[in-house]
């Protein structure tokens, strides 16, 4: 790819990025994208076949910023102890509270899709998502009875993230009131302690088989 050419997509990705944290997928429409970018909406099509392509490489570009914010390592988990490697993926998840700049507006983009998901979210998640829930799933499996199923793990995984997932797309609510909450690097640290406690406490009771569904105790 020529230089112009690669100045033009970068052009195009980053008013994209701004105004679909501003106004969401349904609300962006692609004569305000190429407003922005100073560009014909022929560039859009070229680089990105249209609004849906672009927007799924918005959503891989806010992904990939999320995880190099966190310098998220899965083989890196692998080699802590659990409860080590539990309370560095829970620090990692909340590590997006203390972003500005561009990772503010990754957030909003995936708040807008916890609102409304796009079509483009599947797509998204079948093709950069799904490795990373692999490796959050592996973690927490490692706190689960031998017996418990594929699902089980998936579905605690994403409770675990959930957890995370709350504070950062609702940040700067929780920052006003009635919350006012102080949100600093002191916070962050401990609400990572709170949560893992209380993710520790969770799983120890599915460990025990205290928390699974009647018939399905571990043995």
């Amino acid at each position: 790819m020529t230089r112009p050419a690669e100045y033009t997509r970068h052009s195009i990705l980053k008013a994209a990025v701004a105004l679909f944290a501003e106004r969401g997928y349904d609300g962006t429409s692609v004569r305000a994208i190429v407003a922005k970018a100073r560009v014909n909406q022929a560039a859009i099509n070229y680089h990105f076949k249209g609004k849906e392509g672009l927007y799924l490489e918005v959503l891989k570009v806010a992904f990939e910023g999320y995880l190099r914010l966190d310098n998220f390592d899965p083989e890196r988990l692998k080699d802590m102890p659990r409860e080590e490697a539990l309370r560095s993926f829970l620090r990692q998840q909340l590590n997006p509270l203390l972003a500005r700049n561009e990772v503010s507006h990754y957030i909003r983009i995936f708040a807008w899709e916890n609102v409304r998901p796009s079509k483009a979210l599947r797509s998204f998640v079948t093709t950069s998502a799904m490795p990373f829930l692999a490796s959050a799933t592996d973690l927490v499996r490692r706190f689960l009875p031998p017996g418990a199923s594929d699902q089980d793990a998936m579905c605690a995984a994403i409770s675990l993230m959930g957890q995370c997932s709350v504070f950062v797309r609702n940040r700067e609510q929780f920052r006003q009131p009635p919350f006012n909450l102080k949100v600093d690097e002191a916070f962050v640290e401990r609400l990572t302690d709170l949560v893992s406690a209380l993710a520790l406490e969770g799983l120890a009771r599915q460990r025990d088989g205290e928390g699974l569904a009647p018939g399905r105790r571990a043995e």
